[in-house]
């Protein structure tokens, strides 16, 4: 019995160490971009030296240390952004993501969804999802970390992703 015990935890622990994100399925589509950053290169980032007397790029340097997964996806194909849309929604249900705002203006659509953790303003994870029928571009960012959501337009600010001002929008509430 202990043998089959032992056996199904190594078979969970297994499967969730090296499970990929359910996002990973728009890698290498043609007609998405892709922005997929790990902790290993964040680790590398926050050791560039850089000016230190400047307030943004200390929180910058700051935040980047507490990241552990940034992935970002844009494209203009209609199936793929619808695509996107269910698996973000079906995301946010499945992992209890809080909505945090969203908003529709124009026609742009705005979802940002988090996981909180120990505070109100610490995050464990941020999903932002961006619909804009003007320049028919759909955007699908996630961030994963500890991290505080004050400091996470000043990443998307220096990376130039969409969504810094609604952002900082939440992030001011």
């Amino acid at each position: 019995m202990k043998k089959y015990i032992i056996f199904i935890l190594l078979l969970t622990t297994s499967t969730t160490v090296f499970a990929q994100s359910v996002f990973d399925q728009f890698d290498g589509i043609e007609s998405v971009s892709a922005i997929n950053i790990n902790k290993k290169m964040f680790e590398l980032m926050s050791k560039v030296k850089l000016d230190t007397s400047d307030k943004e790029t200390l929180q910058y340097m700051s935040l980047i240390k507490k990241i552990d997964n940034l992935k970002v996806y844009r494209t203009q194909n209609e199936r793929i952004a619808m695509q996107m849309k269910l698996t973000s929604e079906k995301y946010t249900k499945s992992n209890g993501l809080t909505e945090l705002m969203s908003t529709n203006e124009g026609g742009k659509s705005v979802r940002i969804h988090s996981m909180q953790g120990s505070s109100e303003t610490q995050l464990k994870e941020l999903l932002l999802f961006i619909e804009d029928p003007k320049t028919k571009e759909t955007v699908l960012m996630s961030i994963i970390g500890d991290f505080d959501l004050n400091e996470v337009p000043s990443l998307t600010d220096k990376m130039k992703i969409p969504g810094s001002a609604e952002l900082r929008k939440v992030g001011k509430n």
